[in-house]
This record gives structure tokens, sequence and C-alpha cells, in this order.
């Protein structure tokens, strides 16, 4: 059986839930000392998108023209080049490390004429924040971003006016970003892709992207290729501030032929819009607590929405993927047939293998359980590749977790050992130092200390 400790890491990885960092006490800090160095990403490897520009056009007008409330936006805004950065409050080291990384990649594959200053006005700021006083606004919120505000005390005194409306938006000079400093490396670094692209060109999210970080559904947690394809048409000479939604529409396929000459050659796929009552179901099972009757019915309601609309895509699998978490300690079995029906749809449906290897991740560890890892090896490494590409190091933890107690069920100690100081060194940056280090104190109340 697979060992109590790997168990602690991944069931909190795939409740896919924000991992708040835990306070020890001071006598077990000389574990995390005592932990392999964090790792960190090599320099990224992105896909370029793989669809057509008729369907990338029409997610550009989708995506800059409506919230994810529905509601729907007069003009199109972006900032005026050069874009200045500004980070403010108590940052850590890797948040000013990921977030030079991420500037960076916007200027080299969005570019962008963008730069960080470290005093006066920005056109951007981003202020790290405690949790406390992100959830006292907003309560389900990991982090946030809003207009005409240059700190969280500005936006706390000023969130009710009109100023404060991205409907009321016609012209972007000054944006807020707010990102917890208490929390994991790797939810800092995700917060910093999603809103910083938030703030610079999007505000939507669209269910029907299968490649983008501007997707309620957070499968990616970086920005893609398709995301950086997105900012770069934004800022194109052929758009401005206040053309109206009929207006960019009918000069953004240029600009993407221009940008994107592959997508001309591919075929336009037909693709649905997702309706009110799925997204309400869907967001209902993600909700405060954990595999309520509440939440298994509205996974339910959305599986039965995706299948009377004849959908065969992502969103099809997405809420069999949630229930069969929801499944996955009470009813094992039926837990995998979830999986299982949200693999079929998956495989069928281009561009979907970050979807597959968070389903690995319950898998695997369903086939760790019955004592078959080995057969669930080649699998692992697939997703391990896949996860390292889309730098998920919380996932990619979880992963080689499971391969060092597969090859341990395969008689391998050794490689085992080997891998699993591997997912220490990922794991603290994507949980957090101490959730490992508590993890591995649990780990030692259940087998002898010297049984690695």
């Amino acid at each position: 059986m697979i060992r109590r400790g790997a168990l602690v890491l991944a069931v909190a990885l795939c409740g896919c839930t924000s991992v708040e960092t835990i306070e020890l006490p001071a006598e077990v800090k000389v574990i995390e000392a005592s932990l392999p160095p964090t790792k960190t990403f090599p320099a990224p490897r992105p896909a370029p998108p793989a669809r057509s520009n008729k369907n990338i056009a029409a997610d550009f007008v989708s995506l800059h023209f409506e919230l994810e409330s529905g509601a729907q936006l007069p003009v199109f805004t972006r900032f005026e080049m050069p874009i200045t950065v500004r980070l403010t409050g108590a940052s850590t080291a890797s948040m000013r490390r990921d977030l030079g990384q991420l500037l960076e990649r916007l200027r080299r594959e969005a570019r962008l004429d963008i730069r960080q200053i470290n005093e006066g006005q920005a056109n951007i700021t981003i202020e790290a924040v405690s949790q406390r006083q992100i959830h006292r606004i907003l309560p389900n919120a990991a982090c946030f971003v809003v207009p005409n505000a240059s700190s969280f005390e500005e936006y706390s005194r000023d969130r009710r006016k009109a100023k404060s409306s991205w409907t009321e938006l016609r012209s972007r000079e000054r944006i807020g970003i707010f990102i917890p400093y208490d929390v994991s490396p790797q939810e800092m670094r995700d917060c910093l892709h999603e809103e910083l692209a938030q703030a610079l060109g999007p505000l939507n999210d669209l269910y029907h992207l299968p490649d983008s970080v501007f997707n309620d559904d957070n499968i990616h947690t970086v920005l893609t290729g398709f995301d950086m394809l997105i900012l770069r048409a934004a800022y194109a000479p052929e758009l401005q501030t206040g053309m109206t939604r009929d207006q960019v529409a009918a000069v953004i396929p240029g600009v993407l032929s221009r940008l994107n000459p592959r997508g001309d050659r591919l075929p336009a796929q037909p693709i649905s819009d997702t309706p009110r009552e799925w997204i309400d179901a869907i967001q209902k099972s993600l909700g405060p607590g954990s595999s309520s009757p509440r939440q298994m019915r509205a996974a339910r309601k959305a599986a039965q929405i995706g299948q009377q609309l004849g959908w065969t895509d992502h969103r099809r699998a997405y809420p069999h993927y949630l229930m069969g978490r929801m499944m996955q300690f009470n009813d094992p079995q039926e837990a995998q047939r979830q999986f299982q029906i949200a693999l079929q749809f998956l495989r069928e449906t281009p561009g979907t293998e970050v979807h597959r290897a968070h389903v690995t991740t319950q898998t695997a560890a369903f086939a760790l359980a019955q004592d078959q890892g080995p057969s669930a090896l080649p699998q692992l490494d697939q997703a391990i590749n896949v996860m390292t590409r889309a730098e998920n190091a919380s996932i990619l933890a979880t992963l080689l977790l499971l391969k060092s107690e597969a090859l341990k069920q395969a008689g391998k100690p050794e490689q085992a050992r080997a891998v699993r100081l591997d997912s220490l060194g990922w794991a603290r940056y994507g949980f957090g130092s101490d959730l490992v280090v508590q993890s591995l104190l649990q780990d030692a109340t259940v087998r002898p200390s010297n049984s690695n």
C-alpha cells in the first residue's frame, strides 16, 4: 500500500485547492534544513496554439468583450506601451524571481514593451498581502486584479465606487493586483501569471478553451502559447483603445494571419457556447467544503447538461473528473469508472495532455492501493513529462511520489529512493516547505525512520 506520507501530498494536490503555509514547531525546522533544495523549472517550452485562426479570432473577441459574470464590455481597452510594473508589500524571494521570469517571457513571446520599476507610479502595481486580507474582501479568491488602484488600501476604500468597476473602464492607466505572500511559491507564481495576463489583456475566462489560463478549470497554471498569442495580438498596431466589438472582430483575423500564419491552414472546429447553467453547476461543485451531497448533485447536473448538448470535448470530461475526485475515498471503484469516462472524452480531444495528466494522479494512486503500481509506470512517466513542460510543480511532485511507490512495488528500492528525493524538491515549490515537513513527520509516525 502507498505510504501515508505520499498520500498526504497526493490528497492535498488532487483536491485542487489552495495550500496554505502551515506553521510548525521550531523543533522540526531541522527537518526542513535537511530537505533537498527547492527545485525550479528550466526555460519554458510552451507549445504553439494548435487551433484555427477562425476559432482564435472568435475567442479573442469573447475574451476581451465579456466578463465571467456574463456582463458585456462596451469597448476594447489596453495599456499604451511602454508598460511599467511595480512590486510592493511583503514580497518573497520566489515571487520576485518568478515575476522577473514572467516579464522576460512577456517581452520575448508576446513582444510587449514592459519593465519593472522600483519606485514611483506604475501602470500595474502588484502588492503582496496576506491571505486574510484577501479573504476579508473576496472569501473564495486566491488572488485578484482590479482597475484604477495602486494599493490594497486604495481598493479597500474605493471598491464600491464606479472607478473599481470593469464595466465602467474606458482606458487602462492603473491596475492593482493583490497576491498572498503566505502560500506556496507555486500558488504565488500562478497568481502572477493569471492576474498579470488579465491586467494586460483579457478579462474573461472561457471554459471551452483547452489550452489557456483564461479558463476557470485551473488545468493550466502558467501562460501557454495560446495565451501569449492573445496578448501579442491585443497590442498589435491594428488595434487601439476605444474600438467596439464589431470593429475588433473586423480587424483581428488579419492580425492573427500576420502573427500566426499556421493557424490559417488549420480547419475551424465547431464550438458551442458554454451555458450559464453548466458554469453555475461546476462552480457549485467546486465550492467550499469537500464532497458534500450538494457538490455531487451539482457535478452530476453539469455532466447531464454536457450530455444533452452533445459535447465530446474536455468540458464533457470535467464533471466526471470532479465526481471521481469526490468518490475516491467512499466509493473507489465508482470513482475509477468516472475517471475512465473522463479519459474517454479527453483522448478524443486534441491538446488535452495536461488534463489527462491530472487524471493520472488519481488512477495511478488507485493502482498502487491495489498493489499494481508497476502497471502504472508508463502512464506516470508520460504524465511526468507533460507536467514538467506545463511547469506544475505540485502535480509533478505528486506524480513522482506515486512513481517512487510504484518502483518500490516493482522491487527497485534504490530507484524509488532517488525519485522520492526528486519529488521533495518539487514539493517544496509546489506545496511549500512546511507542508512537506508535516508530511514527512506523519510518515515517520507510520514507518520506522530508516524505511525511506
